[in-house]
């Protein structure tokens, strides 16, 4: 069974992911060009952003409209550089789920990695749609409230007068593919994070039930309690790849969330307020995923200890009983995975981030007022 397989599509898009079939010469070309473009649009226009920042900006009203889109898209930038960097050792994470001790080895464990595949297929489908949802908010609200006053979508520096017709429509479109790029980056580089994650869920469930068939006489206890390690050993290597994605994308959620809410709370017309609002749903269930994933992990890792209590252990040997014991000691510290080692990627994290957030958002009204 291929692994994350709409999710490698979905990054493959993002121009994250050469398909592995493109193997030719003149499809690697045509790949790379067009993963070029797409990294060179975000890259120029975060820059745009920052010079605006640091010539024009004079008020924080100015600044806050110009930070929150270059983070956004400067973290994408950096998301997409990483995985052409890190490609081979994601692959190689990947791949070891077809491997022993993860491979399903027979009927029953196929079938839970099957649910846990369409469980990946489905989050990524689901947060998919909603960018795609912000993304024609935000080119619709461009196109309603800026294009027809020859005004950019966001404010930004250009090395060149962009009032003729020509170059203003290409400055204008190069904005727009900046934004759904770095929309469509996060949603595949995400993705592929948390599906890692629901596939460590995944090897729990399988080695729950290979636990069971100690109750039927098979000699599995060596086998369980080396998968039990490796798991540990898998969500280690995961974790310690994704660290600085993960923590990167903390901290600037919390400052395009508190960015967002200021200029909310200063939306003069619905149309605005509605494309501010999507936009601010967008990023909080970018960050909402880690942590819920994150907690899927632990909790599952938890739920392991009791699901061995109630095994039967009668008619268990002595032998099997002591490795059931240290596969149970083994699982009361769960598997907890954090952001740049700091921050632990749960549902207490993630109010803990709305909760920061709301108190830079109050600090940066109070000075304004």
């Amino acid at each position: 069974m291929r692994v994350l397989k709409f999710t490698l599509l979905v990054c493959a898009f993002a121009g994250c992911w050469q398909p592995i079939s493109w193997t030719s010469l003149f499809k690697h070309i045509i790949y790379k060009t067009y993963a070029m473009f797409l990294v060179s649009s975000l890259y120029i226009f975060s820059i745009s952003q920052f010079m605006n920042i640091v010539l024009n900006v004079e008020n924080s009203d100015e600044f806050t409209d110009s930070l929150y889109m270059m983070l956004t898209v400067f973290v994408a930038g950096y998301k997409q550089v990483y995985m052409w960097i890190d490609r081979k050792n994601i692959m190689v994470i990947i791949n070891v789920l077809n491997e022993k001790p993860f491979a399903a080895c027979e009927i029953q464990e196929l079938k839970i990695q099957q649910k846990f595949e369409k469980m990946v297929q489905n989050s990524t489908l689901r947060y998919l749609i909603l960018i795609m949802a912000t993304i024609i908010s935000i080119v619709l609200t461009s196109v309603i409230m800026e294009f027809s006053n020859r005004n950019l979508t966001y404010k930004a520096w250009v090395p060149f007068n962009y009032s003729y017709p020509a170059l203003y429509f290409l400055v204008y479109t190069h904005q727009l593919i900046g934004m759904a790029t770095s929309g469509i980056v996060n949603v595949a580089c995400e993705s592929i994070i948390c599906g890692l994650l629901l596939h460590i869920c995944c090897q729990l469930e399988i080695l729950e039930y290979r636990l069971t068939k100690m109750t039927h006489g098979e000699d599995v206890l060596r086998n369980c309690v080396s998968h039990h390690n490796r798991i540990f050993e898998y969500a280690y290597v995961v974790n310690n790849m994704f660290a600085k994605i993960i923590g990167l994308q903390f901290a600037v959620s919390m400052l395009v969330v508190c960015s967002n809410l200021y200029r909310i709370a200063m939306a003069t017309d619905y149309v605005t307020f509605i494309s501010l609002m999507m936009y601010t749903g967008a990023i909080l269930t970018q960050i909402f995923i880690y942590c819920w994933f994150g907690n899927e992990v632990k909790t599952k890792s938890l739920q392991l200890m009791n699901n061995i209590y109630n095994i039967q252990w009668p008619s268990l040997s002595n032998n099997n009983k002591k490795g059931l014991l240290i596969i149970m000691r083994r699982a009361m510290n769960p598997i907890e995975f954090s952001s740049a080692y700091i921050i632990t990627m749960n549902l207490e994290s993630f109010v803990a981030l709305l909760k920061m957030s709301y108190s830079a958002f109050n600090l940066l009204h109070q000075t304004q007022d």
